[in-house]
């Protein structure tokens, strides 16, 4: 059965008090399952508004990448680095990642030209401490915030007509200078 992230993120929304541990759950099961969590971050903020919404996706994405790259640490290292044991590449990275784990981490979280759910398993097939790269994670932030807020804002625009706004205006362009500044 294909996994449908918009089916799941409907079904979650409607569990009440349960939909955010249920959320997060779903997120740690994509994430580890290769599931790109875009549709599950816009999602959060259509689901739970951007403030929670940014702290569930950083929740689920940060607890699946762990979970991720202790797969890569302790099932799949031996098998990736007895193929690779003769790249000069491989090795030079492994001891550069190794030697400034948290920067190379934060720095490759705040990108979005690093594929998310790759660096979990790839990183943990280098030196790179859990903790560094736990820490470095932090860099998954920015990038949640403005991706939520997109959410949000869909959620906000699929509202207009169906309640009545004290100063719509105002709040119109609050929301865009929020949307420009993310």
């Amino acid at each position: 059965m294909l996994f449908r992230s918009t089916d799941m993120l409907a079904t979650v929304a409607g569990w009440g008090g349960f939909a955010p541990l249920a959320f997060i759950a779903l997120y740690v099961v994509a994430t580890i399952g290769f599931v790109p969590g875009t549709v599950l971050t816009v999602g959060a903020g259509i689901v739970f508004g951007v403030v929670m919404g940014s702290v569930y996706v950083f929740v689920g994405a940060t607890t699946g990448a762990v979970a991720a790259f202790l797969v890569g640490r302790y099932l799949l290292r031996d098998w990736i680095s007895s193929r690779i044991a003769n790249s000069e590449r491989f090795v030079a990275l492994d001891r550069a990642v190794a030697q400034g784990g948290f920067k190379i981490v934060l720095l490759t979280r705040l990108s979005p030209l690093f594929p998310f759910n790759l660096l979990n398993y790839g990183f943990g097939i280098t030196g790179v401490s859990l903790r560094d790269y736990i820490l470095g994670s932090a860099g998954m932030l920015p990038g949640t915030v403005m991706y939520v807020y997109i959410g949000s804002l869909l959620g906000n625009l699929a509202q207009i007509g169906t309640r009545v706004e004290p100063n719509p205006i105002l709040q119109w362009t609050v929301r865009t200078i929020g949307f420009v500044a993310t």
